[in-house]
């Protein structure tokens, strides 16, 4: 095996080149993201990031939880570049596209259910749930949907409507789309009912039924439920495989639509090719995107035949499921296929045993929760309290970034772990080396 090199930091962060890219930045880009540190890429491959001034950085980000076969794969490169010599576009609202049917075709197979399902392909994980939303009032006929506290489904106004993670997200944006109700969701650690699942009896689901479904909203009225299978951005926060079983018979005696958002946690990121395979559930509507194209924009929203049933012109997209993207796509899942998905519940158990252990020894670690490679270390003041620590997060977050370890925030005060699906042991060892090292230094930083 060839020696690593890295993580790799040779200059003060951001270097030269860096802070020169900054400064254009500040000028010509919109500000409206949020970026965590001075990371300015200029190529990646494998778990590796180089930025602009060669600093080499392992990567537990995989570019926001897209890069699952890691960057640049030599396959997906090459299913890129042979396809680009053929066919780059043609636009699949107006023309037929042999790519996009081989990996509908590919969809349908692999997505949960014994069932043929169609496909309508997108660009983004927003695109893949503004077409479930449409779809879901178009074949029910109803208006209400339901969506949970914590939860980020996109920016674009119908799915910045399901969204409630972050304040900002939605401030200046009212009104947004009328009849969606929010509930909280399974988050144990946080019980909004100040339970245990020991104790609880699904109390988040039974209140829908109990509460809001005989006081306020007419169930004959809601088209779906929309639910991140593992809250993504809202914390990676792993429910209860009661919570989705509970809430999937709700769907089934008041023929209500269970719609799963695995745009994060679906193509194997959880040790299974789809996230709801874990809790036996085989929702009405998938949407699929972020890990579906090894980093080319591509998105799907996947359904039956007797769901996806709308007419033509109800939804189209230019650029959904271009040649290029779908190749990748195909590429992607045999990768996945032939060994990622194992890997990746094979380092996910490595991953969450040891940072157990950290949480054992650690007093500002509240919790750590996750499936596979989409883990969470929940940062706290105090384990009694377990007051939010944003602060203390950032630090970690920052530290890391210094030493060369990309990491990410997601929720109040969580750090995630979302590595591309090819880690080592030896890359998962760095990583937590690094990591422990940044814990140490943000607490005696307090004293």
């Amino acid at each position: 095996m060839a020696s690593r090199n890295y993580p790799c930091i040779r200059t003060k962060l951001p270097g030269p080149n860096a802070t020169q890219y900054l400064e254009k930045e500040k000028k010509y880009i919109s500000p409206s993201s949020t970026k965590g540190y001075p990371l300015v890429v200029k190529s990646a491959k494998g778990m590796a990031v180089t930025d602009v001034d060669d600093n080499i950085f392992l990567d537990f980000t995989a570019g926001v939880a897209v890069c699952n076969t890691g960057h640049n794969h030599d396959q997906i490169i090459s299913s890129i570049t042979n396809q680009a010599n053929t066919l780059i576009h043609m636009s699949g609202a107006d023309f037929y596209n042999p790519l996009q049917i081989q990996l509908a075709e590919k969809l349908s197979a692999i997505c949960p259910g014994p069932y043929t399902k169609r496909v309508f392909f997108g660009n983004s994980g927003a695109e893949s749930i503004e077409a479930a939303f449409k779809l879901a009032r178009y074949h029910t006929k109803r208006s209400i949907v339901i969506a949970f506290y914590n939860a980020f489904h996109g920016r674009t106004m119908g799915a910045l409507s399901l969204t409630a993670s972050k304040l900002n997200q939605r401030k200046h944006f009212l009104p947004l789309i009328p009849e969606v109700i929010h509930i909280p969701y399974a988050y144990c650690y946080r019980c909004h009912y100040s339970l245990t699942p020991d104790n609880c009896h699904m109390a988040c689901v039974t209140w829908v039924r109990e509460e809001l479904f005989k006081t306020k909203v007419p169930p004959e009225d809601v088209a779906a439920i929309f639910v991140e299978i593992i809250q993504g951005e809202g914390g990676y926060i792993v429910p209860p495989k009661e919570f989705h079983k509970a809430l999937y018979q709700l769907t089934r005696d008041f023929n209500i639509l269970y719609i799963a958002d695995e745009v994060q946690s679906g193509m194997g990121r959880t040790g299974r090719m789809f996230a709801s395979e874990h809790f036996d559930i085989i929702p009405d509507i998938i949407t699929i995107a972020k890990g579906i194209a090894s980093g080319l924009p591509l998105s799907a929203t996947v359904a039956s035949e007797k769901i996806m049933n709308w007419l033509p012109g109800s939804h189209a997209s230019t650029f959904g499921g271009n040649p290029v993207s779908c190749q990748a796509a195909l590429a992607t899942i045999k990768l996945l296929e032939d060994g990622l998905i194992d890997n990746a519940a094979k380092q996910g158990d490595y991953m969450i045993n040891e940072l157990k252990k950290l949480e054992r020894t650690y007093p500002i670690i509240g919790d750590v929760r996750g499936l596979g490679l989409m883990l969470a270390v929940e940062i706290v003041k105090d384990k009694e309290t377990k007051a939010y620590a944003p602060e203390e997060r950032d630090s970690i977050i920052q530290r890391a970034f210094s030493k060369g370890l990309l990491l990410l925030g997601c929720g109040r005060s969580a750090i995630r772990f979302c590595p591309p699906l090819i880690l080592s042991k030896g890359d998962a060892d760095i990583a937590l080396s690094i990591f422990e090292e940044c814990l140490k230094e943000t607490i005696q930083s307090k004293f």
